[in-house]
């Protein structure tokens, strides 16, 4: 099978997402009050109205509605004032009443749009020319959002057993309700994405703001957050779309990349040699990477889809929209640009720590605890050292202090990180303690400088002949002869100095 970058410069990808999110933030249901929990006894929190009983009347959760203005608002949707809830039929034992409660064309929130950075191999995908590039090939693609609505999430299946130990060698298949009737936001994208890497991009973002929302804890691996991929190919310049399939419930980033890019180069394949591309739901094997058929799809299902009797429709005020978007906090991309501007940060480290709010709060406190010029420091500590590990804001900032006055080295502060981690030690008195301090002393690294160059005199004429890369070895040699007291940055310097006398 050809590489994705080969068949792209012929194919044009057509890349629509249908992202679901279940608000796990939310203390009740959608639609009753029984409790919002998945970890609970199967089957503890369920009720007349979410097991679907003759009679039982819903109530919309207005925190939910709240949750789903908000997250139009952070995607720069247009908040529709009149909506409605229908009822969408399907038999399936997950939806005990045989019809699940969502939206019908209006939703509450609809044509927006979110855009994504592309820089690396993402940028180098991209071949055609809609889209400006910089220099470097990165760009901004501007991804539309068609519409985000509201329904209920349904039960939950656990297939259980085998022939062994089952009459007529059966298995089973237990249903859990507690899942049943969860708010559930679904948002549908425009088919603008065009590479894997976008794709993954745009479901990074996603989870950033809804992140920062605080309306959803977003786990891929539980399954609050999961992805739809429909996908075709045309010729480069043409406009019509090629036929589509489906991928259904992918559960990690690195999943929806891989598999989109397996069905573009398959569908490739299937194109050149002649054959057809049939519209169908495939299944993503991450562990043999390949999709599989899970069932055709020649028509469109018919859902019998009507306006719900037993919920009234809806007509948002100034007043509650209003209300939402003052719950809006500074979205990633507002955080970013101002950790940069305000802070010096580098661009990246910026972007991964305003992307996640318990990341950003942590760089802040730790932040705010040190002098303005050692805050760039405390982002590469928090960046680079500081993931999977259990530390306070408090020593961290201690811990950029002393790596910005070279006081230790990174890999010295990881030795005093494996000393302070889930403890209240102070990193600075961990150093002077151990006598872990870098010595800044001109005159006493000077004599070990002189006695290094003096031993090693064919690295000093390697260099002297061009080679520069034996500094390093040098630099080494001089911080094993100081028992790693001496600063490296300081005897870089004397050596470079003394080297080119």
């Amino acid at each position: 099978m050809k590489k994705l970058a080969e068949v792209l410069r012929n194919w044009e990808a057509v890349i629509g997402l249908e992202v679901h999110t279940e608000l796990t933030m939310l203390e009740t249901k959608m639609f009753c009050g029984c409790r919002l929990s998945h970890d609970d006894e199967p089957n503890a929190n369920v009720c007349p109205i979410c097991l679907g009983m003759p009679g039982a009347l819903p109530v919309p959760n207005e925190k939910a509605i709240e949750s789903i203005v908000m997250a139009g608002i952070a995607t720069n949707c247009e908040v529709m004032r009149q909506s409605m809830f229908y009822r969408k039929h399907y038999f399936y034992p997950d939806m005990a009443k045989n019809f699940q409660t969502t939206q019908g064309p209006v939703a509450f929130v609809m044509h927006g749009h979110l855009d994504l950075e592309v820089t690396g191999n993402g940028a180098k995908e991209r071949p055609d020319g809609t889209i400006e590039k910089a220099a470097d090939g990165s760009y901004i693609a501007p991804i539309r959002i068609l519409r985000i609505h509201m329904e209920e999430d349904a039960a939950k299946m656990v297939h259980v057993g085998g022939a062994e130990g089952r009459i007529g060698g059966a298995s089973e298949s237990l249903i859990d309700y507690n899942r049943c009737g969860t708010p559930l936001v679904e948002l549908v994208t425009e088919p603008d994405l065009r590479t894997p890497e976008e794709a993954r991009l745009f479901m990074e973002k996603l989870r950033q703001t809804f992140l920062t929302l605080g309306i959803s804890d977003c786990s891929l691996e539980n399954g609050s957050m999961r992805c739809d991929g429909n996908i075709s190919l045309r010729r480069r310049g043409e406009t019509a779309f090629g036929t589509k399939t489906e991928m259904k419930n992918i559960n990690s980033f690195k999943s929806l990349h891989d598999a989109l890019e397996y069905e573009i180069c398959r569908q490739a394949e299937v194109l050149e040699e002649g054959g057809i591309v049939y519209q169908e739901t495939r299944h993503w094997e991450p562990s043999r990477r390949r999709t599989v058929v899970m069932r055709v799809k020649e028509t469109a299902d018919d859902y019998r889809m009507y306006p719900d009797p037993d919920l009234a429709p809806f007509d948002l005020s100034d007043e509650f929209i209003e209300r939402c978007r003052a719950r809006v906090p500074e979205l990633p991309d507002a955080k970013r640009d101002r950790y940069v501007s305000a802070f010096g940060l580098k661009r990246a480290d910026a972007a991964q720590i305003a992307g996640d709010p318990k990341i950003a709060s942590f760089f802040e406190e730790a932040a705010a605890a040190v002098k303005g010029k050692v805050v760039p420091t405390v982002a590469n500590v928090v960046v680079n050292l500081l993931p999977g590990r259990s530390v306070t804001a408090g020593q961290a900032a201690s811990l950029a202090t002393l790596l910005a006055g070279d006081a230790i080295t990174f890999a010295q502060a990881r030795e005093v990180l494996d000393i302070v981690e889930g403890t209240e030690a102070d990193p600075e008195k961990v150093v002077d303690e151990r006598g872990m301090r870098q010595s800044t002393d001109t005159g006493a690294l000077e004599g070990i400088v002189d006695e290094v160059l003096g031993r090693c005199t064919d690295q000093v004429a390697q260099y002297r002949s061009g080679n520069k890369k034996v500094l390093g070895f040098l630099v080494g040699q001089c911080m094993k002869a100081s028992k790693g007291t001496g600063n490296p940055k300081l005897f870089n310097q004397l050596l470079a100095q003394k080297l080119e006398d």
